[in-house]
C-alpha cells in the first residue's frame, strides 16, 4: 500500500519524503542526531553523520541525557553539561534514509544540493520477541528493544 506520513508538505511539488518503519536502531540516539540535523541542508548533514561516525564531532545528548559522559567536543555543539555521544548505527540509518531521499528528488527533477530537511520524526519500534525455556517447562518472554 501507499505509505502514511505524519505530515503533508506545504507544496508536494516541491518537497520529498523518505520513511523507514520499524528499525532496529536505538530510539533514545536515534531522536537525537535527527534533532541534531534537523534544520541543515541535505549535504551538510550528510558530512555531519559521516563526521559522527569517525567520530570528529558529537551528537548532543539534550533530552536522553542520563549517563553520557562530557566531551570537550560538546562545547561547540553548546550541548548541556558538554554531554556528547556518537551513535554510529543511528547515523548510518539517517544517512541510508538521506541517500532515499536524494534519489527521490533526482527522480522529481529537484536538485539535492537545495534539499533542506524540514520536518523530521522518530517513533520508537516495537519490541521483538522470542521466547527462552526455562525450568519446569515454563516458557518465559525474551524481548529485544531494537
Amino acid at each position: 500500500g501507499k505509505a502514511r506520513y505524519s505530515k503533508e508538505a506545504d507544496n508536494p511539488e516541491r518537497a520529498v519524503r523518505a520513511k523507514g518503519s520499524n528499525l532496529r536502531v536505538h530510539f533514545k540516539n536515534t531522536y537525537e542526531v535527527a534533532m541534531a540535523v534537523k534544520g541543515m541542508n541535505l549535504r551538510k548533514a550528510q558530512s555531519y553523520l559521516n563526521d559522527v561516525i569517525d567520530k570528529k564531532q558529537g551528537v548532543a545528548m539534550r533530552v536522553f541525557n542520563g549517563g553520557p559522559g562530557r566531551s570537550a567536543q560538546g562545547k561547540n555543539l553548546h550541548a548541556p553539561g558538554s554531554q556528547v555521544r556518537w551513535p554510529q548505527k543511528s547515523c548510518r540509518f539517517l544517512l541510508d534514509l538521506l541517500r532515499n531521499a536524494e534519489s527521490n528528488a533526482e527522480v522529481k527533477g529537484l536538485s539535492p544540493e537545495a534539499l533542506e530537511i524540514t520536518h523530521i520524526q522518530v517513533n520508537r519500534a516495537p519490541n521483538q520477541r522470542r521466547r527462552t525455556y526455562r525450568a519446569h517447562g515454563r516458557i518465559n518472554p525474551y524481548m529485544s528493544s531494537p
